[in-house]
């Protein structure tokens, strides 16, 4: 009796591939609507995931943010032979382990390596110096259009994105640097990485094949 209800399920699962497939491809032909479906999509589901992995509510939405700029930074290496929700986990997992090697390096030794089963990689906002691997987009593009996009931002989130992603500095130490409350800094954080998404999308039609 459950032999249908598997065969819908599995019909199911290569139709919802087959539609992130098409979403994807039109992102990369210049649709800035597909990709925020892509995010409307998954944000739930990856937010939750990362809470799971955090145990904190902020700091998973953080890091749900940061994962859709990280894969909207690297649609161009998609592989589309797996699912795009595969693909976008990864890099969001990648994402969430770095972020605690990092807070746990902090907290023990700077010098101490951490060691996780699923390996160190780094997956953060890339910067000049910060290649994608596999990307077919040169560094150069990639990295004139990330800096063109964090440069259009508001002053007060430009220099927090600055801090955080190319200085690699803490909440805290940010708090301390630029005089303001930890939740501040927390809040801006989150709008700026809103803000750089949207910015990103709207220069999709800058990607070269």
């Amino acid at each position: 009796m459950s032999l249908p209800d598997s065969i819908s399920k599995e019909e199911r699962s290569k139709q919802n591939r087959a539609e992130d497939h098409a979403l994807v491809r039109r992102a990369l032909d210049g649709d800035q609507a597909a990709f925020a479906r892509l995010r409307d999509k998954y944000q739930g589901s990856l937010n939750a995931m990362l809470f799971k992995m955090v145990r904190n509510q902020l700091d998973a939405e953080d890091l749900t943010q940061e994962a859709f700029i990280k894969a909207f930074s690297s649609l161009k290496s998609f592989n589309f032979q797996y699912a795009f929700s595969t693909w976008l986990y990864k890099i969001a997992s990648n994402n969430c382990i770095d972020y605690l090697r990092k807070r746990r390096l902090k907290t023990v030794s700077y010098d101490e390596p951490i060691r996780t089963s699923k390996g160190e990689m780094e997956m953060q906002l890339p910067d000049a110096d910060a290649p994608l691997p596999d990307a077919p987009m040169t560094a150069k593009e990639r990295t004139e259009i990330l800096k063109q996009a964090i440069a259009d931002l508001p002053e007060k989130y430009r220099v927090v994105i600055e801090l955080r992603h190319n200085q690699e500095m803490e909440y805290q130490d940010i708090a301390e640097e630029l005089d303001l409350p930890l939740g501040t800094v927390k809040a801006h954080l989150f709008r700026a990485r809103a803000r750089l998404l949207k910015a990103l999308q709207g220069k999709m039609e800058h990607f070269e094949e």
